[in-house]
């Protein structure tokens, strides 16, 4: 189960992290383990076909007129070429530690409700499981099977947990709020209250740190501005994992674009792109023991619509990151665009079940039997065709 600190006494003293609804809280979890891995949920519904674009496809360019016009999408390998919006990725890439997975969704389908459909992402069931059954989430049921876990010292300051660590295995969370700042004085006051009791002194020492750190290395860089949410989120995030913690997840808003994407798209993209070179960047060594997996519940429509936007799909894309990943490469079967290859003639027709990439990275990370992957953690998943994406 998930422990959190009560969020009320903090906001009546008036003590918070500066965040931005961009992020939600990130969960953690600790285990007798070295490797690390992180996952990220990309909730809005990612156009994994503006994030990496199938150049090399014949009827891609006919679908999406406007929006392929701008600057150059950096070439991948020829056939797909990444959005502009994280071109400070492409490093990753040449180095093997960033790669992709194109045309997966979960079982998923017509419906089309953001809310369903992260739920069912989150919770790793299958069609004949209803969203009023689901009771935990897939990561929470990998650390069931597995000895040793323990949660970490619960350090929440904020609301709310997610649903994929959710469950009977312990873990903690910690969230930024919005919109509000730890001034120097609700630092004091922060500090002198927890100073008696070891759990929340350890709690509000770690979230006070993390930001006066991105706030230290703002101003001797010259910047004035203050660390972004999802920056300071993957920083405490970073911190945790180089210490007892070997699971973390958290999520990203803002992918629902269904108008001015070319716009709308560029915040989420900037923050995917700084939250994993800040994980990259602040884990150092750890980063080669560490796999991380962004995930969005369903992609979006081949075309374009009317509003130089897009509307909710079926198939999409999921990013893989780490030392730990095979990367440099894209995975998957590509169904084409062709009218007669589309899933119901408007959307990426979905090659490969998302699922069973978040398996094999488990599988990878950490030696899971296939049985329990398909049986207890992802009920109903069939994962023999998977490829090996972890080192």
């Amino acid at each position: 189960m998930l422990t959190s600190l009560s969020r009320r006494g903090f906001l009546a003293l008036g003590c918070s992290a500066a965040a931005a609804p961009l992020v939600t809280p990130v969960t953690l979890a600790a285990a007798p383990w070295d490797q690390r891995l992180v996952v990220i949920i990309l909730r809005g519904a990612m156009d994994g076909l503006d994030v990496l674009r199938p150049v090399g496809d014949p009827d891609f360019a006919a679908l999406r007129p406007t929006l392929l016009a701008g600057p150059e999408a950096p070439d991948l390998d020829g056939f797909y070429a990444l959005h502009p919006g994280l071109a400070d990725l492409m490093p990753l890439w040449r180095t093997g530690e960033l790669g992709f997975v194109h045309a997966v969704s979960t079982p998923y389908r017509d419906k089309r409700s953001h809310f369903d459909g992260q739920d069912l992402l989150e919770a790793g069931t299958g069609f004949d499981v209803g969203t009023s059954a689901i009771r935990d989430g897939w990561l929470n049921r990998m650390l069931q099977t597995m000895p040793g876990v323990r949660a970490e010292t619960a350090y929440a300051i904020g609301t709310g947990d997610m649903l994929v660590l959710r469950g009977e295995a312990p873990g903690s969370s910690w969230s930024p709020e919005a919109d509000l700042e730890l001034t120097p004085q609700a630092r004091d006051l922060m500090r002198l209250v927890a100073r008696h009791d070891p759990m929340f002194r350890d709690a509000v020492g770690g979230a006070i740190g993390i930001v006066e750190s991105l706030e230290t290395e703002a101003a001797m860089s010259g910047t004035a501005k203050p660390p972004k949410a999802h920056q300071a989120l993957a920083s405490f995030a970073a911190g945790r994992l180089k210490g007892e913690t070997r699971i973390a997840a958290f999520s990203i808003n803002g992918w629902d674009t269904h108008s001015r994407q070319s716009h709308a798209l560029q915040r989420p993209l900037q923050a995917l792109s700084e939250t994993l070179l800040v994980l990259r960047d602040e884990l150092g060594p750890v980063w080669g023991q560490t796999a991380v997996v962004a995930l969005t519940e369903f992609g979006r429509t081949a075309r374009e619509n009317g509003t130089g936007g897009t509307d909710h799909g079926t198939g999409g894309a999921m990013v893989l990151a780490g030392g730990a990943v095979r990367g440099g490469q894209v995975y998957g079967d590509w169904p084409g665009l062709g009218d007669l290859d589309l899933y119901k003639a408007r959307d990426l027709m979905p090659t490969a079940d998302v699922r069973a990439y978040a398996a094999a990275a488990m599988r990878g990370l950490f030696g899971l039997d296939r049985a329990a992957l398909e049986r207890q953690i992802f009920p109903g998943l069939q994962m023999q065709t998977t490829p090996t994406i972890i080192l």
